[in-house]
């Protein structure tokens, strides 16, 4: 992050209020110069922080008068978001500097929860008060639930990242979709019943979202979007909230950040009742809620004031160094059980194998997991190899994934047959397994 940019998408409207708001975004960009600057003192980075709190206390203040006198109904919910940060978010965040001595890093910290909690604020709640918020989601007319949470989460990434969603899946089971973030939040209802919230977002997609908000470009995630992403995320909850009273997300009692192996171990242990998988054009995410605690398993630290900056650092680490080690994906397509067995065998230990037992399912596969290489068969019943491949090659965004057909006929009108179609390849089903092995192995290794 090089500087914290203000954006007319933040005005509301009164005067006094968008004043404030931009001089609190003035006040942030120039404290992370500061952090950055070797040269700066402690005393300047400490007198700016006391400046960006007594502003913010005074903001707060001046705006819950103006709700007061228009009589807001939503004065009480609102105040309370106020005090929540003014008592207990920011002086936790201060004795952290303090602590350290204002380091970097700790500054870096202050800043992204700031940056996060103001941003999201302004867009939803402080928009709420004169009436911009687009839309009262639970006013939107559904035939059930899952389809009420599909158009809130659709009309939520509208307002609040104006990115145009749709859903792909209502049954996500953890799928990969390359290198994710994901983040878990645990709240405890009114009558102690407990919810466990997943917000999956491949690492594009978040960049996307945290660049365009505070009108910046990131070409990695890195602390700073980690704590932005955070606040935004717990506003974005808080709008889902709000839409369905029947998830009780009363207080938040725990939140931590999941590896990709957690996440699927979660979905191993008991399937989300609300699991809907979403693709924006610039990346997918998912959104997961079940009335349980689903992981097994050793989890990384509950994130915290006192433990949120190591946290997160140990978590980019191992992540980053996660995804160097995945292994490349093969989607082995084929109605026979005993033919998909067999190459998840052979396979396995080198790559990572999924399979498909029919067309339609080889076609989800591939939107949602991306794989790296097809392995398709040809003679397969209702929509064979040929027709499926049309299909690939017909949409542009999977085009060009190499597929190698699967074949049981070795003799020379059938082999004719299947490469007029033009795949990268053929395998005969009746080859030793160690020439199967060996062929894909000098494909993908060429393709490295």
């Amino acid at each position: 992050m090089k500087r914290v940019a203000w954006n007319d998408r933040y005005l509301i409207g009164v005067d006094f209020i968008d004043k404030d708001h931009k001089l609190l975004m003035s006040t942030m960009d120039k404290l992370l110069k500061m952090s950055e600057d070797v040269e700066k003192t402690e005393w300047a980075c400490r007198e700016g922080v006391k400046f960006l709190k007594n502003h913010a206390s005074e903001h707060f203040k001046r705006e819950e008068d103006y709700m007061k006198a228009m009589v807001y109904s939503e004065y009480e919910i609102h105040k309370h978001l106020h005090d929540e940060f003014r008592d207990k978010t920011l002086p936790a965040l201060e004795r952290e500097m303090e602590e350290s001595g204002y380091s970097t890093e700790s500054i870096r910290h202050f800043l992204g929860v700031c940056i996060g909690w103001v941003v999201a604020h302004t867009l939803t709640e402080d928009l709420a008060i004169v009436g911009k918020r687009s839309s009262k989601w639970a006013d939107i007319p559904h035939n059930d639930e899952k389809e009420a949470m599909e158009q809130t989460v659709i009309q939520l990434m509208q307002d609040m990242f104006q990115l145009k969603a749709r859903m792909i899946s209502g049954q996500y089971s953890g799928e990969d979709f390359g290198k994710v973030i994901c983040s878990r939040f645990i709240y405890r209802g009114q009558d102690k019943e407990r919810w466990e919230i997943s917000l999956v977002f491949e690492e594009q997609l978040l960049l996307k979202i945290v660049g365009g908000i505070l009108n910046t470009e990131y070409l990695r995630v890195d602390d700073m979007v980690i704590n932005v992403s955070r606040y935004i995320f717990r506003q974005f909850l808080e709008r889902i909230r709000e839409s369905f009273p029947a998830m009780d997300l009363f207080e938040l009692e725990k939140e931590s950040l999941l590896t990709q192996e957690q996440l699927l171990n979660s979905f191993d242990r008991e399937q989300p009742a609300c699991s809907l998988l979403f693709d924006t054009g610039v990346g997918y995410f998912a959104f997961c809620a079940v009335s349980a605690d689903s992981i097994r398993g050793k989890l990384s630290a509950s994130i915290d004031h006192q433990n949120a900056m190591d946290t997160i650092k140990q978590y980019l680490i191992d992540e980053n160094a996660s995804w160097k080690e995945q292994k490349r994906k093969i989607l082995v397509v084929d109605d026979s059980e005993f033919m998909r067995s067999s190459l998840i065998r052979l396979l396995g230990k080198d790559y990572k194998v999924l399979e498909a037992g029919s067309s339609v399912s080889a076609i989800q596969n591939i939107v949602v997991n991306r794989p790296d290489l097809v392995l398709l068969d040809y003679e397969m019943p209702i929509c064979d190899g040929r027709q499926t491949l049309e299909m690939i090659r017909s949409e542009e965004t999977m085009a060009d994934i190499p597929v190698f057909f699967l074949t049981g006929r070795g003799d020379r009108e059938s082999v004719q047959k299947v490469m007029t179609l033009k795949p990268e390849g053929y395998l005969l089903k009746t080859l030793p397994e160690e020439e199967i092995k060996r062929v894909i192995d000098e494909f993908l290794a060429a393709r490295a």
